[in-house]
């Protein structure tokens, strides 16, 4: 900061005050009605006015603050040196003086052709998360842009450093819901609240909390929590100009956004599609790979029957880590050079459960639903029976697989993890792991099962939630790479 109007450096155990100083001095309200006039005071250095306050130019000779006095009291032999006893005053008056404001600096190098022609500086600062605090990354990242603000302050450039805080949807809405669940309450859907206002429980309409209050106890959380990143950002020494601070969900910036949207999408960058995504329903919505963790647990791997259509006792075995699937297969996979199951390859099998008549020989109703076994060298021959159900609707893999031989993709779960009326009344609305069991339970009355035993697996669970994540198809915007990932390279 040493050519912006109040300049002074804490290195090692002093600071070291700039070669030129601008000290501010109260406006009076006899001068107020000029936000920008050059004076000249009584000792003859030269003062200009701006936003309402009076900025004098000092001789390079001045040395009398109160931080180099205190600078030349301590000294470096003085190994009792705190920084927090410096840094704190030495910040306030900078920021205080207009040190970090760019018009500011414009108008003290008005009087100077050599500078008063360079082009400004300007660079945005990353938003960090409103309700968070500062980690490493942070650090280094204000380290480096204050490093660049304050060269260019140097080479007499006006710069703006803009500051502002991003709203953290995801994060906030956890930290309000863990709030809301302490008091007993819990985040309620319009369709749960309208159901438990005809009912007769009073208790659970009380624990919902709808959208509105939902939005407003955010709003609150988003005050009591906002200041302390700003704090922290201020306690860095961060050069940026605070008057300028902005947060992502500002309705200027609101407007900014749907107008940056717009262009985007009338030069064809920004498309939407229906892809495989990784949803998270207990914040209902899609999170990036990056927010997904895989977690060594324990579960099982469910061996079953595949009936094959048409024939009395043949069946295709196949075995799953989740049965509750079962009802969006459609395709069972073998590996071509399999010779166990060869034979099966071009003929259907039977969905388990999926009618009635599935299992009643005599039965003159044909109203199950039945898939293709295929064949395909992407099936692993050794793992569990080495026949793969394709479910393209609720796995990554299979989705893939589901392209490449152009299989149907069924959707057999709500956003809420809740199946969907695609498995029958008897499975519609209960959750996915309710509906494992209750599957299990009904497909070992038919006869279905083979034999279910303990598995260790990789578990997608929500980085912020914590919850299982459920692949699921579903219409997303996607940003178009290709282009700007050539100009990169």
């Amino acid at each position: 900061l040493s050519s912006s109007p109040v300049a002074a450096f804490v290195t090692g155990r002093r600071a070291v005050a700039s070669s030129f100083r601008i000290r501010p001095t109260a406006l009076s309200s006899s001068s107020a009605t000029s936000s920008e006039t050059s004076t000249s005071s009584s000792s003859g250095n030269e003062s200009i006015v701006h936003n309402g306050a009076i900025y004098q130019r000092l001789p390079p000779n001045y040395r009398d603050s109160q931080y180099d006095l205190q600078n030349r009291q301590t000294g470096l032999a003085n190994t009792s040196y705190d920084p927090s006893s410096f840094e704190s005053s030495i910040y306030s008056w900078w920021e205080a003086a207009g040190c970090f404001d760019p018009d500011a600096k414009r108008a003290f190098l008005s009087s100077s052709s050599s500078s008063s022609n360079k082009p400004p500086y300007v660079l945005p600062m990353p938003p960090p998360n409103v309700t968070g605090r500062l980690h490493m990354g942070h650090a280094i990242f204000v380290a480096l842009q204050d490093v660049l603000a304050r060269f260019h302050r140097m080479r007499g450039r006006p710069v703006l450093w803009t500051p502002g805080t991003d709203h953290a949807g995801i994060a906030t809405q956890l930290q309000v819901e863990k709030a809301l669940a302490a008091e007993g309450k819990r985040r309620g859907t319009d369709a749960e609240i309208a159901a438990a206002r005809e009912g007769t429980d009073e208790t659970e309409s009380e624990r919902l909390v709808g959208r509105e209050e939902f939005l407003k106890r955010v709003w609150e959380y988003k005050e009591e929590q906002g200041g302390a990143i700003t704090s922290q950002l201020r306690s860095l020494g961060a050069s940026a100009d605070w008057t300028r601070e902005r947060f992502t969900m500002d309705p200027a910036l609101s407007v900014g956004v749907t107008e940056a949207f717009c262009r985007l999408y009338e030069k064809g960058l920004v498309y939407r599609g229906t892809y495989m995504v990784n949803w998270s329903p207990g914040l209902m919505t899609a999170v990036s790979d990056l927010e997904v963790e895989y977690s060594e647990e324990e579960g099982k791997l469910y061996y079953f029957k595949y009936l094959v259509d048409g024939a009395e006792e043949d069946y295709l075995p196949v075995a799953t880590t989740r049965p509750e699937t079962i009802f969006g297969d459609t395709a069972v996979c073998v590996n071509p050079d399999d010779e166990r199951y060869r034979h099966l390859v071009g003929k259907r099998v039977i969905v388990p459960l999926s009618g009635k008549s599935a299992f009643e020989k005599d039965s003159p109703a044909k109203n199950y639903r039945t898939i293709p076994v295929i064949a395909d060298d992407y099936v692993d021959m050794s793992f569990g029976t080495g026949a793969l159900k394709i479910t393209p609707g609720h796995d990554p893999n299979d989705y893939e697989l589901g392209k490449t031989h152009d299989l149907p993709i069924l959707t057999i779960m709500n956003k809420d993890a809740t199946m969907t009326s695609t498995c029958g009344t008897d499975y519609a609305g209960l959750d996915r792991f309710a509906a494992r069991d209750k599957l299990w339970k009904d497909m070992e009355e038919e006869g279905l099962t083979i034999k279910a035993e303990k598995h260790m697996q990789r578990v997608p669970r929500s980085q912020r939630g914590g919850e299982v994540i459920e692949p699921l198809v579903s219409q997303q915007w996607f940003v178009k790479t290709e282009g700007m990932g050539k100009k990169a390279l």
